[in-house]
Formats: structure tokens, C-alpha cells, sequence
């Protein structure tokens, strides 16, 4: 149970404020919350359970420079989709929260999917897995990473209620290059 907390506290308060979060907040601005937290909670299961296993066999092989540049270039084409989003007619828009669909379900399970890949969380969690059993690791990282996508899913509903879409997403936009860029640079 130690491997649990340890690896749920860690988790929780690495993705506090992290992409991660991010993309949680951005989701709900076009989705159901159940659909976000249903679609990035099962999209963190997988990448958490292959985290903890990766690092039960490999340790630290993987060459993390190469993964951090594809987690920099994935979030670049975040930021350059999301500002493309913003073209259009300069009249506020509503808020269109798209029903809860398959289609919508595997789109914010895969964009959270592939952001998530050369993150901090993930390697993390194989550094874990290298020390503790792996099935422990991957239950304390997996409930560590869904409460900070719900706590964002929340957050971001509130949020929506004082600032328009529009500026939601240009901070989202912003947000998702600069990140991008550092971790191209880091």
C-alpha cells in the first residue's frame, strides 16, 4: 500500500497545474464532463499501466531527450489547433458542449494519449515501478492522475462561467506553444 500513496501523491501533485490539466479544462469547454474524465481516465489507466511495466523491465533505458522532443512537437501542434479554432467571426461564441459520443470519447482519449507520452508523470511512474510492484504503482499513479483531471474538469466549468470561450482557448492556445517550447529547449 506504501507504492500506492507514495505513487498517488506524486502523480497528483506533478500534474497539479500541468499540461495534463490543461487539456482536462480545454475539454470541458467542448465536451460533457463525464465524456473528458471518462476518455482521459481510461486513456491514463493504459499509459499508466504501461509506464509501471515499461519500468519493471527496462528501468531508465528509454532515452527520455527523444521522447520529451515528440511531447514538444505534439503540444506545438496542440497550440497551432487551438489557435486555429479561434479564426472566424469575432462575435462571442456559446458554449457548444458536444454530447457524449464514442467519436468524442476516443478524441480526448488520444490527444491525452499522446500529450501524455514523454511526460514527467511517465517517468515517474517507471522510476516507481523499477522499486515497487508494478501493480501497486500503477493503481496509486492512476487514481494520483484521474483526481487532478477532475479536479480540472471542475475547475474548468467555473471557469466558463466568468471568461468567455474564446479567451479560454487563447490562454489554452498560449499555454500549449509555450510549453511546446520548452520542453524543445529543456
Amino acid at each position: 500500500m506504501e507504492a500506492v500513496f507514495i505513487a498517488a501523491a506524486l502523480v497528483f501533485v506533478a500534474e497539479l497545474g500541468d499540461k495534463s490539466q490543461l487539456m482536462a479544462m480545454t475539454f470541458a469547454t467542448r465536451f460533457r464532463a463525464r465524456t473528458v474524465i471518462l476518455g482521459m481516465g481510461i486513456a491514463c489507466a493504459i499509459i499508466n499501466l504501461a509506464s509501471a511495466l515499461v519500468g519493471e523491465a527496462l528501468g531508465s533505458f528509454i532515452p527520455e531527450h527523444v521522447l520529451q522532443i515528440v511531447a514538444g512537437v505534439v503540444f506545438l501542434v496542440f497550440a497551432a489547433i487551438t489557435a486555429w479554432s479561434l479564426r472566424g467571426s469575432e462575435d462571442e461564441e456559446e458554449i457548444a458542449v458536444v454530447p457524449h459520443s464514442r467519436r468524442a470519447l476516443i478524441t480526448v482519449g488520444l490527444a491525452f494519449t499522446l500529450a501524455e507520452l514523454g511526460d514527467k508523470t511517465m517517468f515517474a511512474t517507471m522510476t516507481l515501478a523499477t522499486q515497487y510492484s508494478w501493480v501497486w504503482v500503477w493503481i496509486g499513479s492512476t487514481a494520483g492522475m484521474l483526481l487532478s483531471i477532475i479536479l480540472a474538469v471542475l475547475l474548468g466549468k467555473q471557469i466558463l462561467k466568468v471568461l468567455p470561450v474564446r479567451a479560454v482557448h487563447a490562454v489554452a492556445a498560449v499555454l500549449f506553444a509555450a510549453l511546446g517550447i520548452w520542453l524543445l529547449l529543456g
